[in-house]
């Protein structure tokens, strides 16, 4: 199955949280529905219209947000009091001012991430989770992600590295830091762009194109993420495999493609081995982009089975 019908939200706000920070959220679908919460990549990315387009709209009350730093939320790029914890709380603060009780949480990359300890924090307020792309922010993905794939990348990798000194991508991460600061900034954000681009365009025969939102929006989104991967996404070594065990009796979809060149499948592999009532599936062919045919086709087909799963249950 395709992605569901386009549809415009039913509401669209903004929510003041903590460090002067406001969020974006929208709600569609079925506002009586059962809400389902979609958590976006990056970290610096933001939600799409098409992310409403996984959900069946009469079933599900589909909540969106960009996270902060991200997309409409302000300020753009904003990074004083922009940690993991932060986002958790904005979460949990955004779920208390919608009157929801409990959301299945959809999140894909990043959006894995922080739906991991979301759900850690907040298992009581989670009914399901659907996980595409998993990241762990471990230190091996990435020595994979920044030292790794020059095997297969080396004019990219040479690139990125070009104003980099050291070969440790702790060292890469914050000789950008300090450029993303500087006169250069939008070159040094189109540099860390093509690399990701590049990494996610591997096999195909028409390159990805690169996210073409204007050099400020680059900008921003490069310095949001680069912040969280200087400070090791603001997580304990190894904090989200731990935490596996307070959210074992949660069930959950776990969809990764076979194909995966920027998170290896050996992390979902490992989630899934840490997790008695998660479901492992790993798509043949499809890479990292949920755009991918099988992967799309996968996702709404999960995102149908939770549905059926809660109807069957007295859910909605």
């Amino acid at each position: 199955m395709s992605l569901y019908p386009s549809i415009q939200p039913f509401h669209s706000d903004h929510l003041a949280v903590t460090g002067g920070h406001r969020i974006a959220f929208e709600q569609s679908g079925n506002p009586d529905g059962m809400p389902v919460l979609f958590l976006h990549g990056g970290p610096g990315s933001s939600s799409k219209p098409d992310h409403r387009r996984y959900f069946d709209p009469s079933f599900y009350r589909i909540v969106l947000f960009d996270q902060r730093g991200c997309g409409r939320s302000e300020p753009a790029g904003g990074l004083d009091c922009n940690t993991t914890d932060h986002l958790v709380d904005d979460i949990e603060r955004l779920r208390i001012t919608l009157g929801i009780d409990r959301w299945v949480l959809f999140g894909g990359s990043w959006g894995s991430t922080l739906a991991l300890a979301y759900a850690q924090a907040h298992p009581g307020q989670v009914r399901h989770l659907i996980l595409r792309g998993i990241f762990l922010a471990s230190h091996s993905e990435l020595d994979w992600y920044f030292v790794g794939l020059r095997q297969f990348l080396p004019e990219a990798w040479e690139e990125l590295w070009s104003e980099a000194p050291g070969r440790t991508w702790q060292q890469l991460v914050r000789r950008y830091e300090t450029l993303l600061r500087g006169p250069d900034a939008s070159r040094a954000a189109a540099r860390w762009s093509a690399y990701e681009t590049a990494i996610m365009s591997i096999g195909e025969a028409q390159p990805m194109a690169p996210p073409a939102n204007g050099d400020a929006a680059l900008v921003a989104r490069a310095r949001v993420q680069v912040h969280y991967l200087a400070h090791d996404s603001f997580l304990r070594p190894g904090q989200l495999l731990d935490g596996v065990a307070t959210i074992a009796h949660l069930p959950a979809i776990l969809l990764h493609g076979r194909m995966d060149f920027v998170c290896p499948p050996v992390t979902a592999h490992a989630l899934a081995r840490r997790w008695p009532n998660a479901r492992l599936t790993f798509v043949e062919q499809a890479k990292h982009a949920s755009s991918h045919p099988a992967l799309e086709r996968t996702l709404v087909a999960a995102a149908d089975a939770v549905r059926d799963r809660l109807r069957g249950a007295g859910g909605g």
